[in-house]
């Protein structure tokens, strides 16, 4: 079982936005709507960075000023990374019943392990997952197989006998280049009618909802004799 983090797991999008309007202030310019913001996560941090400048600057930023803001805006969200972030209703109650269950369990997410690390640090989840890969764990991510693949091979499972649950299409572009199941939460940062055009394998509107849709039906009853 391997679950993307922002969106999925963990609801980080107030500390993204609070980061993104202090550095985009300290380039004089204005912060932008949260409600927007849950739009722009999933590449990683230089592009979300990217997205806000453009709405904040109406063009693509240049170089200087897309360093400048980046940089800014590491230094604010590294320093507050689970100040407002919140697991999910049921995050870490699925997890410790997935593991109870025997299922090993990762994390695959576009976020940089500096950022990563201390977020399911402080939230508690990090003894709950077998491997997490962020989004420097090699040259690729998300929606490029690779750390799919990479994940399932740190836990020794083929990825045909893996399912990512996630809620945006890198999370089922990813699932699907590498040949695993993707389960899509509604909970997340994309539409849900967005997500049932992605055609996922099981769409779950909570976490709480995976333990049980994943455990094998029973057999049918014996006929009398």
């Amino acid at each position: 079982m391997l679950f993307d983090l922002d969106g999925t797991l963990v609801d980080t999008a107030p500390d993204l936005a609070d980061a993104l309007a202090l550095a985009l202030a300290e380039c004089g310019l204005p912060a932008p709507d949260p409600a927007r913001v849950t739009a722009w996560i999933g590449d990683g941090p230089a592009a979300l960075v990217a997205r806000a400048l453009v709405a904040a600057a109406g063009e693509p930023p240049g170089a200087a000023l897309s360093a400048r803001a980046l940089a800014r805006f590491s230094r604010h969200y590294g320093a507050n990374v689970s100040r407002r972030s919140r697991p999910y209703p049921g995050a870490r109650e699925t997890l410790e019943a997935l593991r109870a269950a025997g299922l090993p369990v990762g994390c695959v997410t576009n976020k940089p392990g500096a950022f990563t690390t201390p977020l399911l640090r402080d939230l508690g989840l990090a003894p709950l997952l077998d491997v997490v890969l962020p989004g420097d764990a090699g040259a690729r991510t998300k929606p490029d197989p690779w750390p799919v693949r990479r994940a399932c091979e740190v836990l020794g499972v083929a990825p045909a006998q893996a399912v990512l649950v996630g809620d945006s299409p890198q999370d089922a572009l990813a699932a699907r280049a590498a040949g695993a199941a993707f389960v899509a939460i509604t909970h997340g940062y994309t539409a849900e009618d967005r997500l049932r055009a992605l055609r996922p394998d099981l769409v779950l509107d909570a976490l709480a909802q995976l333990p049980a849709r994943l455990a094998p039906a029973p057999p049918p009853p014996r006929s009398p004799r």
